[in-house]
């Protein structure tokens, strides 16, 4: 890619980023590229706060799998290369907002030469998770990778399986290859983005985070979820392991009051943006804007 600035807009969930995204795009001829693991995903808009108006902007990478699809850093780097490329040869700006990450460091550092998915291995795991539960798999990655286990959640499935299984194909922590993966060019350098981070007050993004988590389950959350539960979609599908979906299967299957899924919807997101926060602080060079 060229050497010239991309702008990455970064941040917390809930801190405001797709609307600086859309205003930097109308100021810089810009079209923008998301950075978000969920909303890739077709027919799930109210949970991953989707945007509804953009504002005539080409927003790119949302909203063009089936909930059932599984989806990797490696499948993001290529087509947000793609996507840059694209737009770049239109003589428009690209634009890079989300809250991923891990896409944000594969796409400038590359990856760690993993070994490729286990069918069997998924299966198994998969298996154990809806007979034990997700609780007891996340005990099996504390015991073989504690780093890993810190960093994910017993609710994402998805990397859950995937920390196990690289471990039994290997007999290495998957934490321990990403340790020994030494940084290197990728499809494009980390000094061509310019990271622009939303850092706002704690007590206002608490304010925020709230009022979102009320708009969401006011606006349809729990009836998306059960659309698709209803279309036959398994709640261990990629799309419903995302934050607050397991929650609202949770409250669907009767055993959680819609006034407790609502706190521990709260309370989810809160530790996810505080998550959020630190991983950018230590691992990208941020400028942050208050």
């Amino acid at each position: 890619m060229p050497s010239s600035d991309i702008l990455a807009i970064v941040g917390p969930t809930a801190s405001g980023k797709t609307e600086l995204g859309l205003t930097l795009a109308q100021k810089q001829n810009g079209e923008i590229i998301s950075v978000d693991s969920r909303q890739i995903y077709r027919h799930l808009s109210v949970g991953t706060a989707k945007p509804h108006d953009t504002r005539g902007i080409a927003y790119h990478l949302i909203d063009f799998l089936d909930p059932d699809q599984r989806f990797s850093a490696a499948d993001f780097v290529r087509l947000a290369t793609e996507k840059l490329r694209d737009i770049r040869a239109r003589g428009k700006t690209p634009i890079l907002v989300g809250g991923t990450g891990f896409y944000f460091k594969a796409l400038t550092q590359g990856l760690a030469p993993l070994p490729p998915a286990d069918a069997g291995i998924r299966a198994r795991l998969k298996k154990t998770a809806e007979d034990k539960g997700r609780l007891h798999l996340h005990r099996k990655l504390e015991k073989v990778d504690p780093v890993a286990a810190r960093k994910v959640p017993a609710n994402n499935i998805q990397r859950l399986i995937r920390a196990l299984e690289v471990y039994e194909l290997t007999g290495k922590p998957i934490s321990e290859w990403h340790k020994e993966h030494r940084s290197r060019p990728s499809s494009i350098a980390p000094s061509s983005l310019k990271f622009i981070g939303i850092d706002r007050p704690r007590e206002e993004l608490v304010r925020r985070i709230e009022a979102r988590c009320r708009t969401m389950m006011e606006s349809g959350m729990i009836e998306e979820t059960q659309t698709l539960l209803n279309q036959g979609y398994a709640e261990t599908c990629p799309a419903l392991t995302g934050l607050g979906y397991p929650r609202i299967v949770t409250h669907i299957k009767g055993t959680l009051s819609k006034e407790e899924c609502l706190r521990l919807l709260i309370q989810d997101t809160r530790q996810y943006a505080k998550r959020q926060m630190t991983w950018f602080r230590h691992q990208l060079q941020v400028a942050w804007k208050k």
